[in-house]
């Protein structure tokens, strides 16, 4: 990218060029290889924070990071969907600082074009709430249709096999006419009342095996986590896990009802996770990739 950029002005810096006479327009060869997208030749250059207060360059990239210190013993750094934010004790000095983020540019990078391709993939993933839109309903695609002679009696929506090949609709008891919040909200209620169901089943099935009991389950729409275990024994697993394949929820499940043994990440929680669930590494990477918006 700098070879190029230095290459422009070198040509609006020097003198007029003399270009040589038109050719004589030819068929494309037909060995040519097809022309690359922009996208995958130059890279992303910057990656600003909303909140950033420092910069600085990285492999020629320019990072604007939010830079806070407080009470802490160490530098510590970390990507989310808003960029880097880095945290440093009251008395490390600002080069102290960029050096150490200098020395771990490469993972910076990595998370950061990481953080910016799972953005996309998110979007990409959001569903534009009309008749005929496509959503995933425990990791299958389901289409929406719109019908106002739907039975009431079928709480306003069920869920039927689609023919041949098509996905399986679920049909809301709307009319075509319905606003995009009203198809959204009858939607995510059916999606809530089959995850109550889908997962107080995962937990009755996993609970006996782990050797713990669990009070009552919550449902949840966090921003942030896909579920939580309390030391009273509430469970609460977020909502939108129905979207995910089975095997994902039962990771969730199993993590969450391994706390009950164990209210931390450590190596004897670990291991009562594997008890039941010994591919769950597996499970929780497949997760992390999982592209499910958790916000409307």
């Amino acid at each position: 990218m700098q070879r190029f950029v230095q290459l422009a002005l070198d040509f609006l810096a020097g003198p007029d060029p003399v270009l040589p006479p038109p050719a004589v327009a030819s068929a494309p060869m037909a060995d040519a290889p097809p022309a690359e997208p922009m996208s995958a030749v130059f890279q992303p250059g910057t990656w600003h924070h909303p909140r950033a207060n420092r910069r600085v360059r990285l492999a020629g990239c320019e990072v604007g990071y939010e830079f806070k210190r407080g009470k802490r013993r160490t530098i510590g750094l970390s990507v989310g969907p808003d960029g880097l934010s880095v945290r440093a004790p009251r008395w490390t000095t600002v080069g102290e600082v960029e050096a150490f983020i200098q020395e771990k540019s490469g993972w910076v990078l990595d998370k950061l074009r990481a953080s910016r391709e799972r953005a996309g993939a998110l979007e990409r993933a959001r569903t534009v709430w009309a008749d005929g839109a496509e959503f995933d309903f425990l990791g299958q695609r389901v289409r929406l249709v719109l019908d106002s002679a739907h039975a009431p009696a079928q709480a306003g929506a069920a869920l039927e096999p689609g023919e041949g090949t098509a996905p399986p609709v679920l049909r809301l008891g709307l009319a075509r006419t319905a606003t995009e919040v009203q198809i959204r909200d009858a939607a995510q209620a059916w999606l809530m009342r089959q995850a109550q169901q889908v997962f107080r089943e995962s937990l009755d099935r996993f609970a006996p095996q782990l050797g713990v009991s669990y009070r009552q389950l919550r449902l949840s729409s966090a921003g942030t986590r896909w579920g939580s275990a309390s030391a009273d024994g509430t469970i609460r697993l977020n909502w939108r896990l129905i979207h995910l394949k089975p095997e994902m929820i039962d990771y969730v499940v199993v993590h969450e009802l391994s706390h009950l043994r164990h209210m931390d990440h450590s190596p004897q929680f670990w291991d009562v996770v594997a008890s039941v669930m010994p591919d769950h590494l597996d499970r929780r990477q497949a997760l992390r990739r999982a592209a499910v918006p958790l916000r409307d």
